[in-house]
């Protein structure tokens, strides 16, 4: 069996600045300086409070677990976003060991360029899903407002199949490999029945909600298991 390879960090580097040109959630900054910016865990341990409550102020909800819901779903996406485009663009899969977040929003940074060359993993698909799902079991352990643990995995769920999308509409050349590797990250761990793919966009269909509707102008979201 082939051992992990580590990627020299300017080709890591390369792959997420080509990520970052998708825009959005595939932007994840890389070096600079430390100020400003802590190791993601010292906001996992605090339950992402400060994020989650600027959050329920935004949308203008007093109730806390739907800030936490929707400040998760967030992070999820932003973290499957680079390591999705990483793998399938750059032949990376980036190592978000030492994932930081700035003091003042919910912006991710590595501070070196650190991942492992797609082709010589064992189980590519395990190793994505363990960067990410490594992070969001740290924030779930961390939170502080009672969320429903499969409300978390559908966020989870929800965020691959987004950002997918957004990576397929992109670049449409990766349909095949996306439409591959999208239901193999379903079927692992606590993503496996949190919803089903419903058509050739890798579009979604969740069985849990995650409570944007309950905010004063929110509305049920296009994969929501109550939308018609």
């Amino acid at each position: 069996m082939s051992e992990p390879v580590r990627a020299p960090a300017a080709v890591v580097a390369a792959a997420l600045d080509d990520a970052a040109s998708i825009g959005g959630f595939f932007a994840l900054r890389v070096g600079g300086g430390d100020e400003g910016w802590r190791p993601v865990d010292h906001f996992y341990s605090r339950g992402f409070t400060d994020l989650s409550t600027a959050v329920a102020t935004r949308y203008r909800t007093d109730e806390l677990r739907v800030g936490v819901s929707i400040a998760h779903l967030g992070h999820a996406a932003r973290l499957w976003s680079p390591a999705l485009a990483c793998a399938l663009l750059g032949g990376v899969v980036p190592d978000f060991g030492a994932l930081q977040r700035a003091d003042d929003s919910s912006q991710l940074r590595l501070p070196e360029p650190a991942g492992w060359h797609v082709d010589p993993l064992p189980d590519m698909t395990g190793t994505l899903y363990a960067q990410v799902m490594h992070h969001l079991d740290a924030l779930r352990a961390g939170l502080r407002v009672k969320v429903a643990p499969r409300l978390l995995d559908g966020n989870a769920a929800s965020a691959l199949a987004g950002s997918a999308g957004v990576l397929l509409a992109a670049h449409p050349h990766l349909r095949g490999p996306l439409s591959a590797l999208v239901p193999e990250l379903l079927s692992r761990g606590r993503l496996a029945g949190t919803g089903h793919l419903t058509g050739p966009g890798l579009t979604f269909r969740r069985r849990s909600c995650c409570l944007y509707y309950r905010t004063p102008t929110g509305s049920q979201c296009g994969d929501c298991c109550f939308a018609a």
